[in-house]
């Protein structure tokens, strides 16, 4: 491909703002009740059941067995998910449109329902300027099993050593680390300019 480094993206908290309390405190009247629903029913380890692959449908029916009076704001996070996303980032946007400019193949691997995933590709045009994703709803693999670098590193066939994968979690950087990519643990464009341009990517200093 090429000597220099392969960016491999997170998207959510990377390229956009997500938060399901955007959501939530549409639902409830007090910040108090929309945390407390955030953390004890529509908590972020059910969302992550998605990101494993579970149908949306099916997920909100089983919550709503147990949380029956709460069965419509359940529903909601199906229906108005769209809501739980804030701004896309607009500074990493741009870096990743230097990158492409450059002919550097940049790749994504993103902790994410197959269903809402290609729900965004129309309304998110950075997707389809990726030279491939890895979204953890189709590999039944979620981040940070290190197992899901591997399946990015045979399928497109690079080696961990020449990837430099940006997330904004650390566990996630951490096992893309011990994976053996170099890791960059995101907190805002500018950082991430500076970050990859000292790995030597070839993008304007700001």
């Amino acid at each position: 491909m090429t000597d220099t480094l392969i960016p491999v993206f997170d998207l959510g908290g990377v390229f956009v703002d997500w938060n399901p309390m955007y959501l939530f405190r549409k639902l409830f009247e007090s910040e108090e009740d929309a945390l407390w629903f955030h953390q004890s029913v529509c908590t972020l380890n059910w969302n992550l059941e998605f990101d494993a692959g579970e149908i949306y449908s099916e997920g909100v029916a089983k919550l709503i067995t147990r949380f029956p009076k709460y069965w419509r704001e359940i529903q909601a996070f199906d229906l108005r998910w769209k809501e739980t996303l804030g701004d896309f980032i607009q500074g990493t946007i741009e870096i990743h449109d230097e990158l492409v400019d450059q002919e550097i193949p940049t790749f994504a691997i993103t902790n994410f329902s197959w269903e809402k995933w290609v729900s965004c590709l129309p309304e998110w045009p950075f997707l389809e300027k990726f030279d491939g994703v890895i979204v953890s709803g189709l590999e039944g693999l979620v981040k940070p099993d290190p197992r899901i670098y591997r399946v990015f590193c045979e399928r497109y066939g690079v080696a961990p050593e020449n990837c430099v994968f940006i997330d904004d979690s650390e566990p996630n950087i951490s096992s893309a680390r011990k994976f053996g990519m170099h890791g960059i643990h995101f907190t805002d464009p500018v950082a991430l300019r500076r970050e990859l341009i000292g790995l030597g990517l070839p993008l304007k200093a700001k």
